[in-house]
């Protein structure tokens, strides 16, 4: 099972320069490539030509633009498990309480042995529907204070 990283680091100012240009040379050639399953790129220090699923290259797209704009990226095989400490530190949470959610059948799990194991996909799920009932619920209650005449516009 891969291990799961939870803390990565912030691109520096000169990698995130490095990365804009590049992603925006690589937006440019895959524009050409966009019908092909694969192409073929070479390492210009080394010379090695290595052919790549053309589908690499737009994920290393996505990459370059958010290391462009300094946000941190971190890569996880979308079926890779993790442990119930692994997904706390994904959710912000205790692992007590990662364990509760489990229990009340709020994220799926498996048990191996009497090891509860989460899929990445299902922590993320659960944690984006969280994120939109936060959303929905600071709507409800800036339009509450607007009705009571709290908010001024």
């Amino acid at each position: 099972m891969p291990a799961v990283e939870t803390h990565t680091a912030k691109p520096t100012r000169s990698e995130q320069e490095a990365a804009r240009r590049s992603f925006t040379a690589l937006e440019e050639s895959l524009k050409s490539l966009s019908k092909k399953d694969t192409t073929e790129i070479e390492i210009e220090e080394t010379s090695q030509k290595i052919v790549v699923p053309t589908m690499a290259l737009h994920l290393l797209s996505r990459i370059l633009k958010d290391l462009g704009e300094g946000r941190p990226v971190q890569i996880m095989p979308i079926a890779a498990e993790m442990t119930t400490q692994a997904a706390a530190e994904m959710l912000g949470c205790s692992r007590p309480h990662v364990v509760k959610l489990l229990e009340q059948g709020k994220i799926p799990f498996t048990l191996i042995g009497k090891h509860r194991r989460i899929k990445y996909e299902h922590v993320m799920k659960y944690r984006m529907a969280m994120k939109e009932a936060q959303r929905r619920n600071l709507k409800d209650m800036m339009k509450d204070d607007e009705e009571a005449g709290l908010y001024d516009s």
